[in-house]
């Protein structure tokens, strides 16, 4: 069953409103647009690959394997991916920023 767009960004813009809705205010609406770009790339990747399911990301030459060239949703997929990446990666540093590293045993040791 194909996966509605719609459907999937907004569950993941949900998730991701959830995991920060105890971050400090000014800090939540810096990063409100980061979560919105995350979900909709979530989302437009999800759809990509239900293409590249069926498509494969790259087409093979029938008569020359050797012959070979991406297929443009794949490309657009992998950017994706890549930007998705990084802003997931933004969004968690927020996220530990807020977090007080607890001492344990080990620091006795230093």
């Amino acid at each position: 069953m194909p996966l509605n767009k719609e459907n999937v960004y907004r569950k993941e813009l949900a998730k991701l409103s959830e995991i920060f809705k105890d971050v400090e205010e000014p800090k939540r609406q810096l990063v409100e647009g980061l979560i919105q770009d995350a979900a909709f790339l979530l989302a437009e990747n999800t759809a990509l690959k239900e293409l590249l399911s069926q498509t494969g990301m790259v087409k093979i030459h029938p008569k020359n394997p050797e012959m070979q060239k991406p297929v443009e949703a794949s490309k657009q997929y992998l950017k994706n991916v890549n930007s998705y990446a990084v802003i997931i990666k933004t969004l968690n540093g927020v996220l530990m920023k807020g977090v007080i590293e607890v001492d344990d045993d080990l620091d006795e040791f230093e």
